[in-house]
């Protein structure tokens, strides 16, 4: 193990500053760097990164060769969109692609606003709240219920799902799932499918216009959709979609109360709040890495990786190259932000990107609105984070209103 690795295997999960200096010193100093632990490789660089995820050619999405397996959880491959290669992706994300659309994201706006102002109304008058645990954690999970069609009776069983998930995943040095992990979440995701088997049972004798609804219906050349891809997208996106939301909303209030020039400017002008979201997802993606395994022989910066390697592609780093992004650790809000990788890239970009977009900026208007003076607490535990290598985000953000 090489010295880097040790110091930072010993970090704390809550050191997001020693991460980035960790990979800084990398991204210049050793591009591609090969792991402790045989056939998985370290990528830095922007450029890298994106010829990797822009090239499902010669570098898959499908990690099933290396991610334990279990009877109970395999229903969750068949629909994740994120893990397959073509030209099975190519059907899924076509079938997927017909229910959710962009019209049914951006039809949803009334709705996450009320949901919002119903979440706020729980902390008005209050000079200070979590705002993780107030609004940044339940809202992605109301508003995907809702997308799907859940009762509101529901929901809890959601938030503790997404939560379970979170909790066998989200705090581990791999990029992967170990077997500990995978037995950790049998029993919810038995109980998830059994659930939502229910629902779509319900949908294909009596139809609705819900996103389940759409799912069910959706038809193209390739065919339709069975009852395991249907539960595993709306797995991935309960899952995926709710991580990247909670991380998004509260990486954006951290961003900005961090900047309080960019903050002054946000508040004198609301127009700027989608830059704002969009900057905090460039300097803080809720995904630090993304992962693929070589198909073929390939060089990476000079480096030959063989075949059936895992690359683990640090997307925080590359949003922070200095080859690609002037200034690039500062929060600005008139940059360019079309480059970023903080959604990935080509095949696999983020198919919720526009809901986690549409949900950051109601969000951050009606906070705004409600709150003029916001501010993070200036507590010493008023922010602390999940593990950084896996999530950026904060899992507790006290904020003040006063």
């Amino acid at each position: 193990m090489t010295t880097e690795q040790q110091d930072l295997a010993g970090q704390s999960q809550d050191d997001f500053p020693s991460l980035l200096a960790w990979l800084e010193k990398n991204r210049a100093e050793h591009p591609v760097l090969a792991d402790a632990f045989p056939g998985v490789w370290h990528v830095f660089r922007y450029a890298d990164v994106a010829r990797i995820l822009s090239d499902p050619q010669t570098y898959s999405s499908d990690m099933s060769a290396v991610i334990p397996s279990h009877p109970d959880t395999a229903w969750m491959a068949k629909g994740n969109v994120v893990g397959i290669d073509p030209p099975w992706h190519r059907r899924l994300k076509s079938l997927v692609s017909k229910a959710f659309t962009p019209k049914l994201v951006a039809g949803l706006e009334p709705r996450i606003a009320q949901l919002t102002s119903e979440l706020l109304d729980e902390v008005a008058g209050r000079d200070a709240f979590d705002l993780v645990e107030a609004l940044t954690h339940p809202l992605p999970v109301f508003v995907i219920a809702e997308l799907l069609g859940i009762p509101v009776s529901d929901r809890p069983l959601f938030e503790k799902w997404a939560l379970d998930f979170i909790s066998a995943n989200g705090g581990g040095e791999s990029a992967l799932p170990s077997e500990e992990n995978v037995l950790a979440f049998v029993e919810t995701a038995k109980e998830m499918r059994a659930y939502m088997l229910e629902h779509i049972r319900q949908r294909r004798i009596s139809p609705r216009d819900d996103l389940i609804g759409q799912l069910v219906s959706a038809r193209t050349e390739d065919g339709q959709l069975d009852d395991d891809e249907i539960i595993g997208f709306a797995g991935t996106l309960l899952m995926a979609g709710h991580i990247t939301t909670t991380a998004v909303l509260g990486s954006t209030v951290l961003c900005l109360d961090e900047n309080p020039g960019a903050f002054a400017e946000v508040r004198a002008d609301r127009s700027l709040v989608p830059a704002a979201v969009e900057e905090a997802v460039r300097l803080r993606p809720a995904f630090s890495r993304l992962v693929r395994m070589t198909k073929a022989e390939s060089e990476i910066a000079g480096q030959v990786i063989p075949a059936g390697q895992v690359l683990t592609m640090w997307t925080v780093s590359a949003n922070r190259d200095p080859e690609r992004f002037d200034r690039p650790d500062a929060f600005d809000l008139h940059r360019d932000q079309s480059r970023h990788l903080g959604f990935g890239q080509g095949l696999h970009f983020c198919m919720g990107a526009p809901l986690a977009r549409l949900e950051g900026r109601v969000v951050l208007n009606l906070l705004l609105d409600r709150f003029p003076g916001l501010k993070v607490s200036r507590a010493k535990d008023a922010v602390a984070y999940h593990h950084p290598k896996n999530v950026v985000g904060p899992r507790r953000l006290l904020v003040t209103t006063v």
